[in-house]
C-alpha cells in the first residue's frame, strides 16, 4: 500500500509538472501565431475599409446616375409638354381669326397667355433640372476619381498583404495545428483559464517566468517562499497581482530546449 501510494504521488507530481510544460509549449507557440499577426500589422482592417469604401462609392454613384436619370426625364417631359402647348397656342391663334365677338377673342388671348406662362415655367424648370444634372454629373466625376483611388490603394494593399500572408502561411499553418494539438492535451479548466488571461494581457502572455525575483508579466516582487513553492512545480500558481500563471527559468529553458 505505501510503495501504490508513494506512486500515485510521484505520479500527481509529474502531471502537473507537465502541465506547466504543455501550458508554456502552448505560450510559445501561441506568441509566434500573435508575432506573425502582427506582422501583418493593420493591413487586413485596412483592405476591409478600402473594400467597404469602394462599395459604399460604387453604391452612391449609382444613386447619383439614378437621380440623373430622373433628371433627364423630367426634361423630356417638360419639352413635350412645351410641344403641347405650342400646338395649343397655334390653335388658339388660328381661332381668333373666327371670333364672334370681343369675350371670345379675350378668352383665346387668356388661353394663350397660360399656355405661354407655361412654357416659360418649364423652360425655367428644364434649365434647373439641367444644373442639377450639371451638379450631379460634377460629383459622380468626383467620386470615380476617388473610386479609382482607391481602387489603386486597394490593391496596393491586397500586393503587400498576399505578400506577407504567402511568407508565413506555411509557418502559420504549423504553428496553429501545434496549438489545437497541445490544447487537447492540457485539462480543459485550465486551458479554459489560459485563454482567459490571456485575451485580457495586452501582450497576450498568460504564463510568465520569474525574472529577477518578479512576475514576468506585471513585474511585481514575488516572496522568496512562493518562489521555492514555483519552482517544486507541485502545484500551479498564479500571480497575485496579474493573475498570469507562473513558471521558473530552468522550466523555461528545459521547455525551450526541446
Amino acid at each position: 500500500m505505501a510503495t501504490k501510494s508513494k506512486a500515485t504521488k510521484e505520479t500527481k507530481e509529474t502531471t502537473i509538472e507537465e502541465r506547466l510544460k504543455l501550458l508554456y509549449t502552448l505560450q510559445i507557440t501561441d506568441s509566434k501565431i500573435d508575432k506573425i499577426r502582427t506582422l501583418r500589422g493593420e493591413l487586413p482592417l485596412e483592405v476591409q475599409d478600402l473594400e467597404d469604401e469602394i462599395a459604399g462609392l460604387n453604391t452612391r454613384i449609382q444613386n447619383y446616375d439614378s437621380v440623373v436619370g430622373e433628371l433627364e426625364e423630367n426634361i423630356a417631359k417638360k419639352k413635350n409638354e412645351i410641344k403641347d402647348a405650342e400646338t395649343l397656342i397655334k390653335k388658339y391663334e388660328a381661332q381668333q381669326m373666327n371670333v364672334r365677338n370681343n369675350r371670345e377673342f379675350d378668352s383665346l388671348s387668356k388661353e394663350i397667355e397660360y399656355q405661354t406662362l407655361e412654357i416659360e415655367l418649364c423652360n425655367k424648370q428644364i434649365k434647373e433640372f439641367t444644373k442639377q444634372i450639371e451638379e450631379k454629373q460634377e460629383t459622380i466625376e468626383k467620386a470615380k476619381e476617388q473610386l479609382e483611388e482607391r481602387k489603386k490603394d486597394l490593391a496596393t494593399k491586397k500586393e503587400e498583404l498576399d505578400a506577407i500572408i504567402a511568407d508565413t502561411r506555411k509557418e502559420e499553418e504549423v504553428l496553429q495545428e501545434k496549438s489545437k494539438e497541445l490544447q487537447t492535451l492540457i485539462d480543459s479548466r485550465l486551458l479554459t483559464a489560459y485563454k482567459r488571461i490571456r485575451a485580457n494581457a495586452r501582450n497576450g502572455l498568460a504564463i510568465v517566468t520569474i525574472q529577477r525575483d518578479a512576475c514576468g508579466g506585471c513585474f511585481n516582487k514575488i516572496p522568496p517562499q512562493r518562489q521555492l513553492d514555483i519552482k517544486t512545480r507541485k502545484k500551479i500558481i498564479v500571480c497575485e497581482y496579474c493573475g498570469r500563471i507562473l513558471v521558473d527559468e530552468d522550466l523555461a529553458r528545459e521547455v525551450e530546449g526541446e
